[in-house]
């Protein structure tokens, strides 16, 4: 017993030198990491207030940083990073940089919210957490280091040896990648309708969640943590809704179960007049990525909200936004609505 006992520690051990400190997968996970780095320290670079546009995808692809800018007259970042990333990281990341007056505009994805404990545990940033960024893993919870501790198996093991002479040769550049898809504020700005994957909209909207399932997964606790915190040093937060393809069914049950997450923890909330549902014909590539043109129409309509709940005067959008949201299928039914 006592040498099996050795033998499973030894294991444990290369395990953990293997994938803390020897291979690495630049590629698959370098792009989501690099895009988390170069966000951060954007958002650390820009003086207060400043408006934070925090979501998963649907921050990028379907809310722009130029729009906002441009009628609300602030320093902003979409600093909205894919689903797959733990809110507990980008929290631990951001909120350090997050000064009294700034403003938070959170359209989270449904998804984040009813996420549970275990799927953190198993989130896929755990991988470069534990390879490169142990100092901010050290500050999440024991569950979350330990989940990060088992993140790999062989499957990845052989994915990294193939990806790190890939980019060790600069075969596949994230840099590059990325400096392609975002702009300088964490804007998307390859959802262009000459690019649009048509194929993937005709799939089914996401099933809806149950508002008792919002209101008490671990994401929407996390949330309320983040919410709460942030209303104590002064930061406004605002909740809002994702964009969804407008054959969804939205109860009003469950707008109200989002909205009570910011109110209750001394954030504000806000719903479009349409609120936030656009036709397949308006999206990218599926549910949460609008199309370029319909992702200025959208924010649009999200600043105008905004001027509202920050009493801040906002200026018509310029030109330029006003002619490329003109594009939007949407434009000609909804310009006058909100």
């Amino acid at each position: 017993m006592a040498r099996l006992l050795k033998l499973c520690g030894l294991s444990l051990l290369v395990y953990l030198i293997v994938f803390a400190t020897l291979v690495d997968r630049p590629l698959s996970l370098g792009v989501l990491r690099l895009e988390l780095l170069q966000k951060t320290a954007r958002l650390r670079a820009l003086p207060s207030p400043k408006l934070v546009i925090l979501a998963g995808s649907n921050g990028p692809y379907s809310h722009s940083c130029v729009v906002f800018t441009a009628m609300l007259h602030m320093p902003c970042e979409n600093a909205g990073i894919a689903v797959g990333i733990g809110l507990d990281d980008i929290f631990a990341r951001y909120e350090p940089l997050l000064r009294a007056g700034d403003v938070v505009y959170m359209p989270m994805e449904l998804e984040q919210y009813t996420a549970t404990a275990s799927a953190y545990r198993a989130s896929v940033d755990g991988a470069f957490l534990l390879r490169h960024d142990r100092d901010v893993l050290m500050t999440l919870p024991v569950p979350r280091i330990i989940g990060a501790g088992f993140c790999c198996d062989l499957a990845d093991l052989m994915e990294a040896l193939a990806e790190m002479p890939l980019a060790a040769r600069g075969t596949i550049s994230p840099a590059r990648l990325l400096a392609a898809e975002y702009d300088s504020q964490g804007d998307r700005i390859d959802n262009v309708f000459s690019d649009r994957d048509a194929a993937l909209l005709p799939q089914a909207p996401r099933k809806v969640p149950a508002p008792k399932a919002i209101s008490s997964g671990y994401g929407a606790a996390l949330i309320a943590g983040f919410a709460a915190r942030e209303a104590r040093k002064g930061v406004i937060v605002i909740g809002g809704m994702p964009v969804y393809y407008s054959t969804a069914v939205m109860p009003d049950e469950v707008i109200s179960a989002v909205a009570n997450i910011y109110i209750a923890n001394g954030g504000r909330f806000t719903v479009l007049g349409n609120r936030s549902a656009y036709p397949r014909a308006d999206f990218f590539n599926g549910e949460d990525h609008l199309a370029k043109p319909c992702q200025y129409l959208h924010s649009v309509f999200v600043a105008r909200r905004l001027e509202r709940l920050l009493g801040r005067q906002a200026t018509p959008p310029p030109a330029f936004i006003v002619h490329v949201a003109a594009g939007c299928p949407s434009a000609a039914d909804l310009f006058s609505q909100d």
